[in-house]
């Protein structure tokens, strides 16, 4: 699952938990709110620290080099 998923899980499940008032014989749409929210907020910690993870992989620790300039002033 991936960041926009989970926003988007996040984001359906507050507007089931907050926004509708509606009622449906045999389920709970606060509790399906909730639900969602909290699987909406498991899978966007896991993909932040995935994408964390590899983030490290792929930083590789080369040496820089540099070069020195002097310019020197020719009528001195």
């Amino acid at each position: 699952m991936g960041i926009g998923t989970s926003i988007f899980l996040i984001a359906v499940g507050a507007i089931l938990k907050f926004a509708v008032t509606t009622t449906v014989s045999g389920i709970e749409l606060a509790t399906v709110g909730v639900i969602l929210m909290v699987v909406g907020i498991a899978g966007l910690c896991i993909s932040l620290i995935w994408l964390m993870q590899a983030g490290r992989r792929d930083v590789v620790a080369a040496p820089v080099a540099r070069e020195r300039v002097v310019e020197r002033d020719p009528y001195l």
